[in-house]
């Protein structure tokens, strides 16, 4: 497992949160987002979030996953998505972007309370995110879970709003890329899964955090549909209800 995959996921040296660009005028405003892991048994990576033109989302149900929603629905990996918003933000289609960690010097996974993990690791990151709201007045979201092949967390595009003071809070589902078969087998899904959440691989596997070009789908993005427990993977620890997630959004300036 590479070190910027691991520290995507468990609690290595990630990249840091994105300097937002300066004021121009009334139209930028500030927001605080609050993003909460409502599962049992799903670890959530570090979201990423980006305010953004109106076509400018990160991803849609039925189109194919980007190269950056792909590594990191199936490897934790948020590099790949962060240096494409860096070029995306340049171009004017993104306004700002975020990793969101619960600590700067320790970031990691969402992990549900209960759980193995949730000693070293929270259930919710909050963080700060401006957008202007005459341009980019849009907000999108993604985060693996992380104890499936390619399933991952996120909101599409959700206006933001515009009031001073005004907060809206968005219930976000599971989806998954079709970019990798689920075979809910521990060898193939991230490391971290076992230690966050448990239980341990019955063959001792430790996980892969790299794409496997064997159980390489080419599918879109659809609804997730859920833990089976045909394999190694344990409906009844790892399985959920929608929602998976969940955002809030507060305009504070």
């Amino acid at each position: 497992m590479s070190g910027r995959l691991k520290a995507a996921v468990i609690a290595g040296a990630c990249v840091g949160a994105v300097a937002a660009p300066a004021v121009a005028d009334a139209a930028v405003a500030d927001y605080r987002i609050s993003i909460t892991n409502v599962t049992s048994g799903q670890p959530m990576s570090p979201p990423i979030v980006a305010t953004h033109k109106s076509q400018g989302a990160l991803w849609h149900v039925s189109d194919p996953a980007s190269t950056g929603v792909r590594e990191i629905a199936e490897n934790g990996n948020n590099g790949p998505m962060l240096d494409d918003l860096r070029l995306r933000r340049i171009r004017g289609s993104i306004y700002d972007y975020q990793q969101l960690t619960s600590s700067p010097m320790l970031p990691g996974p969402l992990v549900p309370a209960g759980r193995p993990g949730s000693a070293t690791f929270p259930a919710s990151v909050t963080g700060r995110i401006r957008a202007d709201l005459r341009t980019a007045p849009r907000l999108s979201f993604v985060s693996m879970l992380v104890c499936t092949n390619d399933g991952f967390t996120g909101v599409d595009g959700v206006r933001l709003p515009r009031k001073r003071g005004r907060s809206i809070s968005v219930n976000a589902i599971a989806y998954e890329t079709r970019t990798e078969r689920n075979t809910e087998v521990f060898a193939d899904i991230m490391p971290p899964c076992q230690g966050l959440i448990g239980p341990r691989s019955p063959s001792g596997a430790p996980g892969s955090a790299t794409s496997n070009p064997s159980l390489a789908e080419t599918g879109v993005i659809i609804p997730h549909g859920g833990i089976t427990g045909g394999a190694e993977l344990d409906r009844s620890v790892h399985g959920w209800g929608n929602p998976v997630s969940k955002i809030t959004i507060k305009r504070v300036r």
